[in-house]
């Protein structure tokens, strides 16, 4: 019994599941609102039973629960709920109507695997937790399979996803050879640093490299979230690369932490590509979706830097920024999936001039929310990227610091090219007038209220610091 206690989060979330497919089943005529509002209270629930951290292990050390993935799930929880709140008025479209309960059970199946990711204690756990987030993402990204290109997307989200497992458990094979053993504990008492045991290890890097869209796995990246959903690629942006950022530096700080100076220098090359590509694309982009790809692959880079210091100012600092990022791209993906839904489609730049005339409440959270994710101070923003510069630079990676400051200067640039066209540009036409939803509503103002609490409470990092003391 103490074990099901251990997993009461994975538990409790089954459960979630199960209801929400006896309510999808029990309606007789497809209805939204309904499930919409289960499934917000639902998740309300899910974070009261499971706010308070937990630790222990259970199936003889498979599954491993600290404090610290508690903390990160009770964030990617959170995260969730504010997809839920944001995605009534897209699924209250004739064409997604029917569909509306499989979104909410695809997506918290996702989120269940993420579970079982964050948790683990064998590449085996791992492994069926990634497949399980991965599997039913694949579905919400093909989810609007007749409109736009949806079902291309969705398509090669599926393949790349298949070729980075692949690539990923082939060197959990080799670790597996090397070591006999999946389990972290043991695999780290056998890791010897061995020609074979270096190539496992950068084998398992790219296959989670695809998931985080780090360079030069990241090629998937742009033409997926142009032709998913916008809410479904807001879900990707954020939920699921938190969690796998999580999930690698916990495998390579206890895992591979012999071989910090054989990873440290691949993620370091890793991190300056990345955010430099990114950043050179973002600029050139006049879709929204494609430019808040390029933006998700640049904020990876530097979630990365808090994986390079290895410690548990590390863990701390990418937990906060994994809070921040949440909030304010949540933020940016929720105007733009309103405006798209009262648009008709429109996600192009241009169709935002002059946005401040007709829409000024959504055009000062969308402000907001470009200025975090640029780094501007006093916002969250500033100080989540503070927090993972120091991290990397006392652990000796200055000039990996130094690189990716000049690159948050360019990012300056292409969020303010969005801040000059809903302010400066002319527009003689600009988008009508129009009511967000309320459930809308409550999402991007809890979104608001953290892009700027969140950097004027330091409790909150200092929280982290010390969950991730306590071990991660």
């Amino acid at each position: 019994m103490s074990e099901l206690f251990t997993m009461q989060a994975e538990i409790s979330l089954v459960a979630i599941i199960l209801l929400m497919l006896l309510a999808d089943l029990i309606m007789k005529t497809p209805s939204h609102k309904p499930l919409q509002y289960m499934a917000c209270v639902l998740m309300v629930v899910q974070l009261a039973l499971n706010i308070i951290p937990t630790s222990g292990e259970a199936f003889g050390g498979m599954y491993h629960a600290t404090q610290m993935a508690s903390v990160v799930k009770t964030i990617l929880t959170a995260g969730t709920l504010l997809v839920f709140l944001q995605s009534g008025e897209w699924l209250s479209r004739e064409d997604t109507l029917h569909k509306a309960g499989e979104f909410y059970m695809l997506t918290l199946s996702t989120l269940l695997g993420m579970y079982f990711m964050v948790s683990a204690g064998s590449f085996i756990l791992f492994y069926v937790g990634l497949e399980l987030a991965s599997i039913p993402m694949a579905c919400l990204v093909a989810f609007d399979k007749f409109r736009h290109h949806s079902a291309e997307a969705g398509a090669k989200f599926i393949l790349n996803s298949m070729f980075s497992s692949a690539l990923m458990l082939y060197g959990i094979s080799m670790v597996y050879g090397t070591t006999g053993t999946t389990y972290f504990a043991d695999v780290t008492a056998a890791l010897t640093g061995t020609p074979l045991q270096i190539m496992a290890m950068v084998f398992f890097f790219a296959g989670l490299g695809f998931k985080l869209s780090l360079v030069p796995f990241h090629m998937w990246t742009p033409d997926t979230y142009q032709g998913a959903p916008t809410n479904v690629s807001a879900y990707l942006s954020v939920i699921s690369k938190g969690a796998a950022a999580f999930a690698l530096m916990s495998i390579l700080v206890k895992v591979f932490g012999q071989m910090a100076a054989n990873w440290s220098l691949l993620l370091s090359i890793v991190i300056v590509l990345t955010i430099t590509i990114a950043n050179i694309f973002a600029i050139l982009q006049e879709d929204l979706k494609r430019f808040m790809a390029y933006s998700s692959i640049s904020q990876a880079g530097y979630i990365m830097l808090a994986v390079l210091g290895g410690n548990e100012q590390g863990m701390a600092s990418l937990v906060y920024y994994l809070v921040v990022y949440i909030a304010a791209n949540l933020a940016v993906f929720g105007v733009i999936s309103v405006i798209e839904q009262h648009t008709g489609g429109k996600v192009d730049r241009s169709a935002y001039n002059g946005l401040y005339k007709t829409n000024p409440r959504l055009t000062f959270l969308m402000t907001l929310a470009l200025f975090s994710l640029a780094g501007i101070p006093p916002f969250a923003g500033f100080f989540s990227k503070f927090f993972v510069f120091a991290s990397a630079f006392h652990s000796g990676h200055w000039l990996v610091v130094f690189l990716a400051l000049v690159n948050t200067i360019i990012s300056l640039y292409y969020y303010l090219l969005i801040v000059k066209a809903m302010y400066i540009t002319p527009n003689d036409t600009p988008i009508a007038t129009f009511r967000t939803p309320a459930l809308a509503r409550t999402g991007l103002f809890i979104c608001l209220i953290g892009v700027i609490i969140l950097g004027l409470c330091s409790g909150v990092y200092d929280l982290f610091s010390h969950v991730a003391g306590l071990g991660f």
